[in-house]
């Protein structure tokens, strides 16, 4: 009898550490997932952020980092070739060629 109570408290054991292992490889894989998603995210909102500072000299940039739209009325749409993509609105003042972000959303597929 005791020995049955004795060998039942180590299979629950074993299982409770096979489960420990479990949830600290997922732990391990949903923090490398999170790093490597926000540095993306950072990525993309480099590039648009790049192509909305230079959006009045597209011409001049050595590489394209984004797809632009006209919207109309000095407004554009720049979506970002990194992924998780990421599209804003920005409106051009004529005068003094700026631009000011109007919104952005993240593109999803």
């Amino acid at each position: 009898m005791i020995v049955a109570w004795v060998f039942s408290l180590l299979l629950l054991c074993s299982s409770l550490i096979t489960y420990l292992e479990g949830l600290s490889s997922l732990r391990i894989i949903e923090a490398n997932t999170m790093r490597l998603a926000k540095n993306q995210f950072v990525a993309a909102e480099k590039s648009v952020f790049e192509c909305e500072k230079n959006i009045t000299s597209l011409g001049q940039l050595n590489e394209n980092l984004c797809f632009i739209q006209s919207a109309g009325k000095n407004r554009w749409l720049i979506t970002s070739k990194e992924k998780p993509a990421i599209q804003i609105g920005v409106v051009v003042d004529e005068k003094t060629g700026i631009a000011t972000r109007l919104n952005w959303r993240q593109v999803f597929e």
